[in-house]
Order: structure tokens, then C-alpha cells, then sequence
């Protein structure tokens, strides 16, 4: 079984197993990480990626860019906007970053921990962003990936219009408030509106390929944010 076959299985079982450890927002998931990242001098230059699976899956398929010791991964497969506004505190602002990115939503429009409408997402993403710029951390907030069909809901009929409509919202939010937007989006949809398929294996989440570009896109936005 590949690596995305696991994260792809992880949408689907994540949930079940939640309930079944009382830990919906698994705030335990990093929790042992996270205490050991408390103390080092250099926290303030750390930067932390906040997400689902997308985030998750980068450190497996494409580990150089995680190599750089100021980035720290804290995506978990099939996670919601709720559940990681939940966990935001001890897994991005405990750890005293200089700049937290946040790629997050797909799941909630696949319908993951139930109907999310794009003002509860966006809420939840915004929510994020505002914690942290009143710690002094500065935002990045990232366009969510193109998706044309979700393979393990495709009860949702076309997600590209939300997620055009979503990131259409956040691009704005970031403009009115001074913020920094990721944009993987426009470097990454087809002519379907949905994920390039040299960047993909199953029209969701980023192969080898895949996390190559948005490694390109977040290494010139950190570039420019950090400047």
C-alpha cells in the first residue's frame, strides 16, 4: 500500500476513530513534538504549516523541503477547519513561530465532520489567522488546492465552484487585513477547474510532482513575507 493510498484511506477512517478516543481534534496527535520543540533558541524563526493531509503528506512525498529545520509540519489527514482551530494553539502558537501558514477547508467542503457552509470555514480559517497575529506571528493563508470530484464523496458535485468562491474570500481577507496569500491554486488547476494530473493520483491530494510546485510557491512567498 503507497503512502497516498494510506492518507487517502485516513479521510474516510479518521473520524471513527476520534469518537472512539474522545480526542476529536487530536490534540494528541504532536503533543510529545511539540514538547520538544518548547525550549530551542531559535523558536522564533521557525515556521510553522498548519493543515490536513495535504500538510501531512508533504514531509512522505517530498521530504527535502521539510529538511530545512525552520519548517515544522503539523498537518493530520482528514482534518476540518473546526478541528484545527481547536488544536492552533499548542500546535502553532505554543511553539512560537515567526510566521504560521494555514492550508485548510477541503474537508470541510468533502463533508468530513459534517455540512460546513464557506462562512463556517472561513470563520474557522480566519479565527486562526487572528490568534496569531495577537501573538505577533505573521499569516500566510494559502488558496485551498483545486478539486473536481472528492473520490470518497462524490455525493459533493462540484466542490471547484466553493473552493474558487473560498479562496476568492481569504485572498480578499488577506488584502483588507494585511495578511500574506499562498496561492497554489492558480499554478496548479486544469482545464476542468480540478488538480493538474502530473500533480496527482487521485484528483485530491499532491503526488511527488505535486509538492515540487507548492514547495516552489511557499519557498517565494516565505521569501517575501520574511523579507
Amino acid at each position: 500500500m503507497t503512502i497516498e493510498n494510506d492518507i487517502r484511506i485516513d479521510q474516510t477512517s479518521q473520524t471513527a476513530s476520534q469518537v472512539e478516543n474522545h480526542d476529536w481534534a487530536q490534540l494528541g496527535f504532536y503533543e510529545h513534538e511539540n514538547k520538544k520543540l518548547l525550549m530551542p533558541e531559535d523558536k522564533n524563526k521557525r515556521i510553522v504549516f498548519m493543515g490536513d493531509s495535504i500538510t501531512e503528506g508533504w514531509s512522505s512525498l517530498f521530504p527535502a523541503f521539510f529538511s530545512d529545520p525552520r519548517f515544522i509540519n503539523r498537518g493530520i489527514g482528514g482534518q476540518t477547519t473546526p478541528q484545527m482551530l481547536v488544536r492552533f494553539k499548542p500546535d502553532a502558537i505554543d511553539l512560537k513561530p515567526c510566521l504560521a501558514i494555514i492550508l485548510a477547508g477541503t474537508n470541510d467542503i468533502a463533508g468530513n465532520t459534517g455540512p460546513s457552509t464557506e462562512k463556517m470555514i472561513t470563520d474557522n480559517i480566519f479565527s486562526m489567522a487572528e490568534l496569531a497575529v495577537g501573538k505577533g506571528i505573521k499569516v500566510g493563508l494559502s488558496s485551498i488546492l483545486p478539486v473536481y470530484e472528492y473520490p470518497w464523496n462524490k455525493s459533493v458535485t462540484k466542490p471547484f465552484v466553493i473552493i474558487e468562491s473560498i479562496n476568492t474570500t481569504i485572498k480578499k481577507y488577506t488584502e483588507e487585513n494585511g495578511l500574506y496569500y499562498v496561492d497554489y491554486f492558480t499554478s496548479m488547476v486544469d482545464e476542468r477547474r480540478g488538480l493538474k494530473e502530473i500533480f496527482t493520483g487521485d484528483g485530491v491530494h499532491p503526488n511527488h510532482e505535486g509538492y515540487r510546485a507548492m514547495s516552489e510557491i511557499a519557498i517565494d512567498s516565505i521569501n517575501k513575507i520574511i523579507s
